[in-house]
Protein backbone atom coordinates (compact mmCIF):
# COMPACT_ATOMS: atom_id res chain seq x y z
CA UNK A 1 0.00 0.00 0.00
CA UNK A 2 1.59 3.68 -1.31
CA UNK A 3 2.15 5.82 1.16
CA UNK A 4 -0.54 8.99 0.57
CA UNK A 5 0.37 12.59 1.22
CA UNK A 6 -1.98 15.41 1.59
CA UNK A 7 -0.56 19.00 0.19
CA UNK A 8 -3.09 21.71 1.57
CA UNK A 9 -3.48 25.30 1.33
CA UNK A 10 -6.74 27.61 2.42
CA UNK A 11 -8.34 27.52 -1.35
CA UNK A 12 -6.91 24.53 -2.93
CA UNK A 13 -6.49 26.39 -6.41
CA UNK A 14 -3.13 27.11 -6.50
CA UNK A 15 0.13 25.99 -4.42
CA UNK A 16 -1.41 23.04 -3.30
CA UNK A 17 -2.79 21.85 -6.76
CA UNK A 18 1.00 22.55 -8.24
CA UNK A 19 2.50 20.34 -5.65
CA UNK A 20 0.12 17.29 -5.83
CA UNK A 21 0.67 17.23 -9.75
CA UNK A 22 4.55 17.57 -9.20
CA UNK A 23 4.57 14.56 -7.10
CA UNK A 24 2.45 12.27 -8.30
CA UNK A 25 4.94 12.82 -11.90
CA UNK A 26 8.29 12.80 -9.43
CA UNK A 27 6.97 9.80 -6.98
CA UNK A 28 6.89 6.29 -7.61
CA UNK A 29 3.25 5.96 -7.31
CA UNK A 30 3.87 2.42 -5.64
CA UNK A 31 5.59 3.98 -2.72
CA UNK A 32 3.76 7.26 -2.70
CA UNK A 33 0.83 9.53 -3.83
CA UNK A 34 -0.93 13.03 -3.13
CA UNK A 35 -3.86 14.60 -3.31
CA UNK A 36 -4.46 17.95 -2.55
CA UNK A 37 -7.34 19.79 -0.37
CA UNK A 38 -8.40 23.41 1.13
CA UNK A 39 -10.32 24.73 3.85
CA UNK A 40 -12.14 26.72 2.18
CA UNK A 41 -11.88 25.56 -1.31
CA UNK A 42 -12.77 27.30 -4.29
CA UNK A 43 -14.92 27.12 -7.15
CA UNK A 44 -12.04 26.09 -9.51
CA UNK A 45 -7.98 26.38 -10.11
CA UNK A 46 -6.52 29.69 -10.85
CA UNK A 47 -6.47 29.89 -14.78
CA UNK A 48 -2.96 31.20 -14.50
CA UNK A 49 -1.78 28.38 -12.04
CA UNK A 50 -3.22 26.24 -15.31
CA UNK A 51 -1.50 27.48 -17.34
CA UNK A 52 2.16 27.76 -15.68
CA UNK A 53 1.64 24.13 -15.09
CA UNK A 54 1.35 23.37 -18.76
CA UNK A 55 4.30 25.57 -19.80
CA UNK A 56 5.95 22.34 -17.65
CA UNK A 57 4.24 19.64 -19.07
CA UNK A 58 1.46 19.26 -16.42
CA UNK A 59 -2.27 19.41 -17.14
CA UNK A 60 -4.30 20.67 -14.07
CA UNK A 61 -6.98 22.22 -16.20
CA UNK A 62 -9.38 18.97 -14.81
CA UNK A 63 -8.73 19.44 -10.92
CA UNK A 64 -11.68 20.60 -8.52
CA UNK A 65 -10.66 21.97 -5.54
CA UNK A 66 -11.30 19.82 -2.98
CA UNK A 67 -12.57 20.14 0.88
CA UNK A 68 -10.17 18.44 3.11
CA UNK A 69 -12.20 16.31 5.48
CA UNK A 70 -10.89 14.08 8.36
CA UNK A 71 -11.71 11.13 6.19
CA UNK A 72 -8.45 11.50 3.76
CA UNK A 73 -6.49 12.37 6.92
CA UNK A 74 -6.87 9.18 8.32
CA UNK A 75 -4.12 7.26 5.92
CA UNK A 76 -2.06 9.69 5.57
CA UNK A 77 1.48 9.76 6.69
CA UNK A 78 1.86 13.08 6.22
CA UNK A 79 0.40 16.83 5.50
CA UNK A 80 2.44 19.47 3.51
CA UNK A 81 0.92 22.95 4.27
CA UNK A 82 1.57 25.86 2.21
CA UNK A 83 2.32 28.92 4.39
CA UNK A 84 -1.18 29.91 4.62
CA UNK A 85 -0.30 31.22 8.65
CA UNK A 86 -3.09 30.84 10.82
CA UNK A 87 -5.42 29.47 8.41
CA UNK A 88 -3.25 26.33 7.72
CA UNK A 89 -5.31 23.04 8.51
CA UNK A 90 -3.95 21.23 11.54
CA UNK A 91 -4.71 17.32 11.83
CA UNK A 92 -4.12 15.95 14.97
CA UNK A 93 -1.27 12.95 15.16
CA UNK A 94 -0.67 13.54 11.40
CA UNK A 95 3.18 15.10 10.74
CA UNK A 96 2.81 18.07 8.76
CA UNK A 97 5.50 20.23 7.20
CA UNK A 98 4.99 24.05 6.34
CA UNK A 99 6.36 25.51 3.10
CA UNK A 100 6.18 28.82 3.35
CA UNK A 101 5.19 29.88 0.23
CA UNK A 102 3.26 33.09 -1.38
CA UNK A 103 -0.01 32.70 -2.72
CA UNK A 104 0.02 32.81 -6.72
CA UNK A 105 -3.75 34.66 -6.99
CA UNK A 106 -3.56 37.88 -8.80
CA UNK A 107 -0.02 37.11 -9.68
CA UNK A 108 1.74 38.30 -13.42
CA UNK A 109 2.42 34.66 -14.75
CA UNK A 110 6.06 35.46 -14.03
CA UNK A 111 5.67 35.50 -10.40
CA UNK A 112 3.83 32.13 -10.59
CA UNK A 113 6.20 30.50 -12.71
CA UNK A 114 8.55 31.65 -9.89
CA UNK A 115 6.27 30.24 -7.40
CA UNK A 116 5.88 26.58 -9.53
CA UNK A 117 9.38 26.34 -9.81
CA UNK A 118 10.15 26.55 -5.90
CA UNK A 119 7.15 23.89 -5.88
CA UNK A 120 8.65 22.34 -7.70
CA UNK A 121 12.01 22.07 -6.01
CA UNK A 122 10.46 21.54 -2.84
CA UNK A 123 8.60 17.97 -3.95
CA UNK A 124 11.87 17.08 -5.76
CA UNK A 125 13.65 17.35 -2.45
CA UNK A 126 10.90 15.85 -0.51
CA UNK A 127 10.53 12.83 -2.89
CA UNK A 128 14.47 11.97 -2.45
CA UNK A 129 14.68 12.75 1.11
CA UNK A 130 11.83 10.27 1.48
CA UNK A 131 12.85 7.69 -0.81
CA UNK A 132 9.55 8.10 -3.15
CA UNK A 133 11.60 8.32 -6.10
CA UNK A 134 10.75 6.18 -9.26
CA UNK A 135 13.50 3.59 -10.13
CA UNK A 136 15.34 4.20 -13.95
CA UNK A 137 13.82 2.08 -16.03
Amino acid sequence: MPATLIFACVHNAGRSQMASAFFNEMADPAKAVSISAGTEPAERVHPEVVDAMREAGIDISGCIPGLLDPLMCRDAVLLVTMGCGDKCPYVPGLRTIDWPLPDPQGQPLERIREIRDDIRARVGELVRREGWERQAS
